[in-house]
């Protein structure tokens, strides 16, 4: 759980991160091919900072965005979901990122990302023009790994947040390794020491293997001793949770690995799920709830993604979710969940026993 801070909360989670004007495709099919785009918002942290927002927590986005109409789009639309954009600063002689992706998932060979962000009013962010104030006053300061990739100043950034001081929130960090933002071969060493100076971790088996060479829940482990909290996603086979309590006297104390099923969800988009996840386990760490439920709402919010054509959406009501993540072993294997399991009220409409 989230330690007491020296400052006054104002936010249950503040995100600090880049988030840019999403170009989706209109239909399947190459960048070349692709006719039209429909205009989104895409940002792994203020996505976590919606998600977190619309499930009811005070949240809070960090960020720099170009004084121009995309920059008026961005802090509008994250705005709309109920999140503080109080501390998004506008700068006058960068401009807002933007970029276009197609419809497949990721993971795919066929996934194509064009980025527009380079010399972006984020990626000029540092210790000197992002105050500690807007950062620090919260429970909970969630960061990503893509920050790290924009710019030395925003790798300085993340640094100086990430050490060891007084009062500072639980620091929650998102490996969010991505190949195509690193040019300098330096993306292992870097993720990898500032993971090591945060309190809960989330990282990809994939992200683990293809950053560091480490392959396996019992190695990421070993690679990343020090988190009090370390959430290994292993896709479509669920998240290994490795936690211990960073209050106990003495020796370090040995970690309860609690491995927790992903659901079986009917996807209709692929994309979004990671920064979900974040955000359902977020939202279950705050309520002060046990691993296993932090770990199932962080399953619920991804499918809720996952069943819908966009990055982002509303979670299902609080008390649906905690329904559902209380269920025994056998139910919780057995759920199938769709297009508008959200809305549903009744376990005959959100459950498809197969």
């Amino acid at each position: 759980m989230p330690g007491p801070a020296a400052r006054t909360a104002t936010a249950d989670v503040v995100c600090l991160g880049e988030s840019m004007v999403t170009f989706l495709p209109s239909q399947p099919g190459r960048l070349a091919d692709v006719p039209t785009f429909g205009r989104g918002i895409g940002g792994a942290e203020s996505n976590v900072a919606c998600a977190l927002a619309a499930a009811g927590h005070p949240a809070k986005w960090v960020s720099r965005v170009g004084a121009d109409g995309f920059g008026d789009h961005l802090v509008d639309a994250v705005g709309r979901y109920g999140v503080d954009t109080s501390a998004v600063r506008r700068d006058p002689d960068r401009p807002t990122g933007i970029y276009f992706r197609t419809a497949t998932d990721r993971a795919t060979d066929t996934h194509e990302v064009a980025y527009y962000r380079a010399g972006s009013a984020a990626s000029a962010m540092s210790p000197h023009n992002v105050p500690h104030e807007d950062l620090l006053a919260c429970r909970i300061l969630h960061l990503s790994g893509i920050t790290a990739a924009l710019s030395g100043d925003c790798r300085a950034l993340l640094h100086d947040l990430t050490a060891p001081r007084d009062g500072r929130p639980l620091l929650s960090f998102d490996v969010n390794h991505r190949p195509g933002l690193w040019r300098d071969g330096a993306a292992g060493d870097v993720l990898l020491g500032l993971a090591r100076r945060c309190d809960l971790v989330f990282v990809g088996e994939d992200e683990a293997e293809e950053a560091w060479g480490v392959r396996g829940t019992t190695a990421i482990r070993a690679a990343l001793p020090e988190p009090a909290v370390l959430v290994v996603k292993r896709g479509s086979e669920g998240a290994t949770v490795f936690s211990r309590d960073p209050s106990a006297p003495g020796a370090p104390a040995a970690d309860t690995v609690t491995d927790v099923p992903a659901l079986r969800v009917d996807v209709v988009a692929p994309v979004g799920a990671g920064d979900a996840f974040a955000a359902g386990f977020l939202s279950a760490t705050l309520r002060g709830l046990p691993v296993r439920d932090r770990a199932r709402h962080g399953h619920l919010m991804a499918a809720a993604v996952l069943t819908v054509p966009g990055d982002l959406t509303d979670p299902p009501a609080r008390a649906h979710a905690d329904r559902l993540a209380a269920l025994d072993d056998a139910a919780w294997g057995t759920l199938r969940l769709g297009p508008g399991w959200t809305a549903a009220e009744g376990a005959n409409e959100e459950v498809r026993v197969t």
